[in-house]
């Protein structure tokens, strides 16, 4: 049979085909195989005899056709190659784009630094013949930031039993993290990913593997009882979930009774008070002092309306309590369901407890402002600000909160400050009186008592006659709390919370703000305001220091070291149900982490649970959908079919 000469052009486009084929065999085979060579040379044939046939053809080049087929083609060669030097860019430089609302498919920055910064190899074993591609895709993810320095492998138990048997394997899907001659076991049996982070391997589970694994120590922190802290439990009111939080992050979390141990034990790294409702003793107050003196950290959570005691210590830091509820009226949490005595933060301070939450919402609801000044020898960094449209409440009795210029203030609130203070080569010792042959030369008169100079000395003085009186309360405060006092339930259910544990109201020991003992309980009151905010010991050691220098002996000085504390004007929001609102447990575990580990500089926000968006509907709301976006649409097409048939 004679093959026309129009026909020749598609037989020999069968020479870019086979060239293809053949190259795509060899990418896919990852080998020169005899058919993969063999295609590729009939391609590069087939073109050249094409060519060749072309070439003989009596003005084939002088055609427009071929001119313009020339030119496609040119174009066509040029795409491939583009989009080959594309592809081959993603494959050496992967990039990857997380278009998800709460970054679900991307390691949380708290990862990223350690991954960035290991010193020594780690290695992940999942002991499981079937390589899930979601586990394996995290692993990938962990490899890609760690390098060289974290490696993980599949292992089958049946197919390798020496190995099963060095990590004593008893059950298919355990995971084990390896660094040097430390083991450390991840997941124990079942399967060995999930979405739910306590069921399966998590990047939670992960990276506190990792930090665990990987530091030399565990901190000890003690939470405070015995003055109507807030307590250790499940339900409304407890902090049972924060200290779940500082287990999983392998925190040693005690509690301690300072009216019981009278003195704080020495492997504390930190003390946290999430709320009270009694004022601490001098002695308590005393105790505290010298923990802090040694280099102890103290972690401060203060209801309002709560008279705590400390209110001189905190002082002598440059820390003052406001008595006024902070009230946020810039509407945004309205979105959460939230009322303005829950002030929605969005501005935090440069510090490394808060430095990576950018613009994210914390809640802290029913707080108090802090006010802050200047102290030699300490260091203030804010960390939580509230909006503009905040202000500090005064009078809670009216049904309408407005503000009051006379009587408020206006916002931004500083709700929550982190303070260090700096290490001295000794205490200061109690001040002697000069040497004056008359008791009533070293008597102040009562316009030159409260001076600053003097009312810091009572700090580490020895004398037992300069501890604090407890008349030390804050100036009393007609405020009443009691407009409020349905409020203080459960948190709203959040889009982006997990659900909270059942609360029962009547058996909740979280203590309402009807309830908080106001400055006005107090049982005395100083008559005088000097003495009650100033505390001066000039009265108590004139008798004693006046009648000759040499009858009181110089206090032995000691070495002050470095102390940390954080102070927060609310307790609530770090209670079961608000703890895992949002930034609210990275704000805690950012502080006590900071508190606890002074060595440590990388803070970030902790990885994140995946968002439930399942939507629970009713079935009169399935029908009313159904209605919506199927009825209604095919009556539609019906009619329109209708009238289109009976006008053609």
């Amino acid at each position: 049979m004679k093959i026309s000469k129009t026909n020749w052009k598609y037989i020999f486009w069968l020479g870019p085909l086979l060239t293809a084929a053949g190259l795509t065999a060899r990418l896919l085979s990852a080998a020169w195989e005899p058919l993969t060579v063999g295609l590729v040379i009939a391609g590069i044939v087939t073109i050249a005899l094409w060519l060749l046939y072309l070439t003989n053809e009596q003005g084939f080049w002088g055609q427009r056709s071929t001119q313009a087929g020339t030119n496609a083609l040119i174009a066509t060669l040029a795409v491939f190659a583009i989009l080959g030097v594309i592809n081959f860019i993603a494959f050496r430089y992967p990039v990857r784009i997380d278009l998800t609302e709460s970054q679900q498919f991307t390691l949380a920055p708290q990862t990223q630094q350690i991954l960035r910064n290991l010193q020594q190899p780690v290695k992940v074993w999942v002991f499981d013949p079937i390589q899930n591609p979601q586990i394996k895709e995290l692993l990938q993810s962990y490899k890609r930031q760690g390098g060289e320095k974290f490696q993980f492998e599949f292992v089958d138990p049946q197919a390798q039993p020496g190995k099963a048997r060095e990590f004593s394997i008893t059950s298919i899907g355990e995971v084990y993290l390896q660094s040097g001659d430390k083991k450390q076991v991840l997941q124990k049996g079942g399967t060995a990913f999930g979405s739910d982070p306590n069921q399966g391997l998590s990047e939670i589970k992960l990276t506190n593997g990792l930090e665990e694994i990987l530091s030399t120590r565990n901190p000890t922190v003690y939470f405070l009882q015995g003055k109507g802290e807030r307590p250790i439990k499940e339900g409304q009111g407890g902090i049972q979930q924060a200290e779940k939080a500082l287990k999983d992050k392998y925190y040693n979390a005690k509690t301690l009774n300072l009216a019981e141990s009278k003195q704080i034990p020495e492997d504390a790294d930190a003390l946290i008070m999430a709320g009270l409702e009694k004022p601490f003793s001098d002695t308590e107050i005393k105790a505290l002092k010298a923990y802090l003196d040694r280099g102890g950290s103290l972690f401060l959570m203060v209801d309002p309306g709560i008279n705590t005691g400390l209110d001189k210590m905190l002082q002598e830091w440059g820390i003052k309590l406001d008595t006024r509820l902070a009230i946020d009226a810039s509407g945004t949490g309205q979105r959460f369901g939230l009322g303005p005595t829950v002030p929605t933060v969005r501005r935090y301070g440069e510090h490394p407890i808060t430095r990576s939450f950018g613009s994210g919402i914390s809640f802290y609801p029913f707080a108090r402002a802090l006010e802050t000044s200047q102290v030699v020898g300490i260091e203030e960094k804010p960390l939580i600000w509230t909006s503009q449209e905040s202000w500090a409440e005064s009078d809670l009795t009216t049904k309408k909160l407005e503000f009051d210029p006379k009587t408020d203030r206006q916002g931004p609130l500083l709700l929550g400050v982190a303070l260090v203070r700096s290490a001295s080569d000794s205490t200061p010792s109690n001040p002697s009186p000069s040497p004056s042959p008359s008791p009533t030369s070293v008597t102040p008169s009562p316009t030159t008592s409260p001076s600053p100079t003097t009312s810091l000395s009572p700090i580490t003085s020895p004398s037992p006659t300069t501890s604090p009186s407890p008349t030390t309360s804050p100036t009393a405060s007609p405020i009443s709390y009691s407009v409020i006092v349905s409020q203080e339930a459960t948190p709203p259910a959040l889009p982006t919370t997990s659900p909270t544990p059942a609360a029962t109201p009547t058996t909740s020991p979280t203590p309402t703000l009807e309830s908080l003992p106001t400055p006005t309980t107090s049982p005395t009151t100083s008559p005088t305001p000097t003495t009650e905010i100033f505390p001066t010991t000039s009265p108590t050691t004139s008798p004693t220091a006046s009648p000759s220098p040499k009858s009181t002996p110089a206090a032995p000085s000691t070495p002050r070291k470095i102390a940390r504390m954080v102070v927060i004007g609310t307790s609530q929001f770090v209670t079961n149900g608000w703890f895992d609102q949002q930034l609210n447990s990275d704000v805690f575990l950012n502080s006590v982490s900071w508190l606890s580990k002074p060595d440590q500089q990388s803070f970030s926000i902790s990885p994140k649970k995946a968002t439930n968006r399942r939507i629970n509907m009713t079935t009169v709301q399935v029908g009313l959908l159904v209605l919506g976006w199927l009825i209604w649409p095919l009556l539609g097409l019906g009619i329109g079919g209708v009238i289109w048939w009976k006008r053609r």
